[in-house]
């Protein structure tokens, strides 16, 4: 998944970096208003992570912008600990939730699980699709015979992404921008090379190639 961090303090950032890509996101980042707000647009980002106290143009008023311009990304806003009335406004904005600082990074992670996952209508942790489970917190799948899987990060990213839109066609580039970070773009045919592994761990079938599109994943009979 693709995730936009807007935050001005450069130390909380590049402590974040890390853990948040370790947990499975390819990660933007923005250090001020104006700057975050284009690329919020521009990225189409899957999460939003917004500082309130931004530079050039302040957070509230960029999550404003985004919603009047029709902009639905899941945004968690973060606020000063004891600034209630910038929660309030923020949500009453268009906020999907909230953190207070100083926080915790394992709350920010499973802040951001739960938006993803009831943006996605989701209940739980796992994702399934034709007897192939992915567990996100363990970053691990389940075949349908089966076999749990060890995933590499970007074959978990591919998979969750696939997962998370299961009836949607998805091309090359559409994939390659959600799972890669802007300064790692790889050319788009990678891709492939990661289809193919995902095939062969749950069967040639699972993905369905496209012509001309891109890849979709197999209708679920079960469904």
């Amino acid at each position: 998944m693709k995730l936009l961090l807007i935050e001005d303090d450069q130390q909380l950032t590049d402590a974040l970096q890390p853990l948040l890509r370790e947990a499975g996101y390819a990660v933007e980042v923005s250090h001020d208003g104006i700057d975050g707000e284009f690329l919020g647009n521009e990225l189409q980002p899957d999460l939003i992570v917004l500082d309130l106290g931004l530079p050039g143009k302040n957070g509230l008023d960029v999550l404003r912008s985004w919603r009047s311009a029709g902009n639905r990304t899941p945004v968690l806003v973060l606020t000063a600990r004891d600034a209630w009335h910038e929660r309030v406004d923020g949500l009453k904005a268009g906020a999907d939730d909230y953190l207070g600082k100083p926080f915790h990074s394992q709350e920010l992670l499973a802040r951001l699980e739960a938006i993803a996952r009831r943006h996605g209508g989701q209940a739980s942790n796992a994702l399934s699709w034709r007897g192939v489970t992915l567990d996100t917190e363990r970053q691990q799948a389940s075949a349908a015979d089966g076999r749990t899987i060890e995933l590499t990060a970007i074959e978990f990213r591919l998979l969750r992404y696939l997962m998370q839109h299961p009836k949607d066609v998805h091309s090359k580039t559409r994939l390659s921008e959600h799972v890669y970070e802007e300064e790692q773009q790889k050319d788009s045919n990678v891709i492939e090379v990661y289809i193919n592994r995902l095939r062969q761990y749950f069967g040639k079938d699972f993905i369905e190639t496209r012509r001309g599109q891109g890849y979709q994943l197999a209708a679920d009979t079960h469904l």
